[in-house]
């Protein structure tokens, strides 16, 4: 009798370990959870200091009803062009064209390649975007989500310079969208007359000067199924009509 109150009491104390360690558990997974929602839950966004507001979309969106969106109140939508030195965007040419007829101002914005050639990328979306209008010019996306680990960062901002400069040369002078991280890494004091595209989940987006803030990944616009990222523009309507007149592109013959 003694040899089985022994054996239920080893058993009882297994059981109770092991609710221990699934209590614990739940409780690690909560924890990460609520901070997890925390960090990238969306800052709080003065809509008096920031009358000027849009989303940035690429082909994971869908199929995206801009006319519908532009209705909800955004004022300027950037759209995925292309990626690295042969990728292009299928939804770009139909993005570009809606958001033209709807209203909006638009941007063109490409996704750098760590462990392509800078000029390669340049030239991949300029023949992207050819002579369409671009209210808001071009922007080179550079974060390494995405990208691979082993490049070191010299060789990556060697690579960032020589796009830029190729867009120069042909009288683009490109947004340059980031996080935090990435831009202490790659951006910091290399260029500092182009615009800052900073993405950051905090009220104060960067000590440095910003000029669009992708401020939430969750946003929901009218038009677009699923989440979509939200932007607001640094300034008041007249400093944004005067950033659109430097920025825009358009060719001698640009399509609407």
């Amino acid at each position: 009798m003694k040899i089985l109150a022994d054996i239920n009491t080893r058993k009882n104390d297994i059981a109770s370990f092991l609710c221990f360690l699934l209590a614990g558990a739940l409780l690690i997974w909560a924890a990460y959870a609520a901070w997890t929602n925390f960090r990238t839950s969306t800052p709080h966004i003065d809509k008096e200091k920031y009358p000027i507001s849009g989303i940035d979309i690429s082909a994971h969106n869908g199929k995206a009803d801009l006319h519908k969106a532009a209705d909800s109140g955004i004022d300027f939508v950037w759209m995925k062009a292309t990626e690295g030195v042969t990728f292009q965007d299928k939804n770009f040419a139909a993005n570009h064209r809606e958001a033209g007829e709807a209203g909006l101002a638009r941007g063109a914005y490409h996704f750098f390649r760590f462990d392509k050639d800078g000029v390669e990328q340049a030239i991949n979306l300029l023949e992207t975007i050819g002579e369409r209008r671009l209210e808001l010019g071009v922007a080179i996306d550079v974060e390494s989500s995405g990208n691979p680990t082993e490049i070191d960062t010299d060789t990556i901002k060697e690579r960032i310079s020589a796009m830029v400069d190729y867009l120069n040369l042909r009288g683009i002078a490109p947004t340059l969208y980031c996080n935090k991280k990435d831009y202490y890494q790659y951006l910091a004091d290399s260029f500092p007359g182009n615009s800052l595209w900073i993405c950051s989940f905090s009220d104060d987006p960067i000590s440095a000067d910003w000029t669009f803030w992708q401020y939430s990944h969750k946003g929901t616009a009218k038009g677009i199924k699923g989440n979509v990222d939200l932007n607001v523009f640094s300034g008041t309507e007249d400093d944004w009509q005067q950033f659109i007149n430097q920025q825009q592109y358009q060719g001698n013959n640009y399509v609407n």
